[in-house]
């Protein structure tokens, strides 16, 4: 009997298209709130210009920067606690390298990215619960 090969399941087929935005100016306070709002953990930053590079802003970075920091969420500007540039991936990557990707980066998740344009993102959890890699 010969074995089945099953075509690789790419980033495009795992992430998440529900992307939401935030500008580098805005403060802390409006990122949670808008955390809050979104039902999400992750925000993207705008692009200044085209040849700007994405950047990220996530729960943990609020956490770090304001809480842990005792500082003021209102005084505290996205682009003092945001990752950038951050590591993206393009949608036709197999999922077994995205996740060797996130793994040797250390990140959690990756944005999809092509010709300039944010597709998406892929998190850990998409990896596992919408790879089909257990069959």
């Amino acid at each position: 009997m010969a074995a089945t090969v099953s075509s690789p399941v790419r980033a495009r087929d795992v992430m998440n298209t529900d992307v939401h935005f935030i500008d580098g100016m805005a403060t802390a306070a409006e990122a949670a709130l808008k955390m809050k709002n979104e039902h999400t953990t992750t925000l993207i930053v705008e692009k200044r210009h085209d040849d700007d590079a994405w950047a990220v802003v996530v729960s943990r970075d609020i956490i770090k920067g304001v809480l842990i920091d005792d500082r003021r969420s209102e005084r505290v500007h996205i682009y003092e606690i945001m990752s950038k540039p951050v590591v993206t991936v393009p949608p036709d990557m197999d999922i077994r390298y995205v996740a060797r990707l996130m793994e040797r980066v250390g990140v959690r998740r990756v944005p999809v990215e092509e010709g300039g344009k944010l597709m998406g993102i892929v998190s850990q959890s998409d990896l596992i619960l919408k790879g089909n890699l257990f069959g």
